[in-house]
């Protein structure tokens, strides 16, 4: 399958691939968050780290177009880094990222410690297969699978998220490229709002690991909150086929079309 994106050095060539459900011109805000997490995993560390927590904002639309892409190591130390991340369309910023690392080693905790919340929804093979966004171009390169609700469907929801198709050409799509990906979704997952009449689009996204996910299925469990004044939240707790693992959360901008 044709990537998502082409980079050669800084320079970022975007597919179709990325297009969103708001507009097919503006990419959908998985797609850059997955890439900015794919820089940042580029960025080598003292020790071995994994990424503990990313916050983006998507300062403007994305274009689904070529973009610039700059990295800088903000702190770099022994048991945690932390990334900046940029990313340019014909010379504007249209996001910036941080991206924390934290090292990882094994650690032996008291007995009777959960180091995991138990999932209290079914697994992806019970669920149905939800092809509510295809009409989202980065949505057709996921397979979901609703076992709460639905994509798309009024009320909170649970769902199933697998990427299918590669993010950046040439490398494997990484446990947290996984879950960030799918992260973006909340709002769609989460939505008490008529998708054909409103417009609930993320002005940014934040996602934590408390540890990387195993498997290729990721599931948002998510619930949408909303003001009196135009501004709501899609607030997903993330799992995997061991347990809940994260949280993702958005900051919603809400009008009706």
């Amino acid at each position: 399958m044709e990537a998502v994106f082409r980079v050669e050095g800084n320079r970022v060539f975007t597919t179709e691939h990325a297009g969103g459900p708001w507009d097919a011109r503006m990419q959908h805000g998985g797609a850059p968050s997955a890439l900015i997490v794919w820089a940042a995993e580029r960025i080598p560390t003292l020790q071995p780290m994994h990424v503990a927590r990313l916050t983006v904002d998507l300062m403007r639309p994305v274009p689904v177009a070529p973009l610039t892409i700059e990295t800088e190591v903000v702190r770099e130390g022994r048991k945690i880094q932390l990334c900046a991340v940029r990313l340019f369309a014909e010379g504007v910023e249209v996001v910036r990222a941080s991206v924390l690392k934290i090292r990882a080693r094994p650690v032996v905790f008291p007995e009777g410690i959960a180091l995991q919340e138990a999932l209290d929804v079914p697994g992806p093979e019970a669920g149905r297969s939800d092809e509510s966004g295809n009409s989202s171009k980065f949505i057709q390169g996921l397979s979901l699978r609703s076992v709460k609700g639905g994509f798309l469907q009024a009320g909170p929801g649970a769902v199933w998220f697998r990427a299918d198709r590669p993010v950046v050409e040439g490398f494997a799509t990484s446990q947290a490229m996984r879950t960030v990906l799918a992260a973006d979704c909340s709002n769609g997952v989460s939505s008490v709002l008529d998708f054909s009449t409103w417009s609930f689009i993320n002005a940014d996204l934040t996602v934590t690991l408390a540890r990387e996910p195993v498997g290729d299925w990721i599931l948002l469990n998510s619930e949408m909150t909303l003001g009196p004044d135009g501004a709501g939240l899609a607030v997903s707790r993330l799992g995997d086929m061991q347990g809940y693992f994260g949280r993702a959360v958005q900051c919603l901008v809400v009008e009706p079309r």
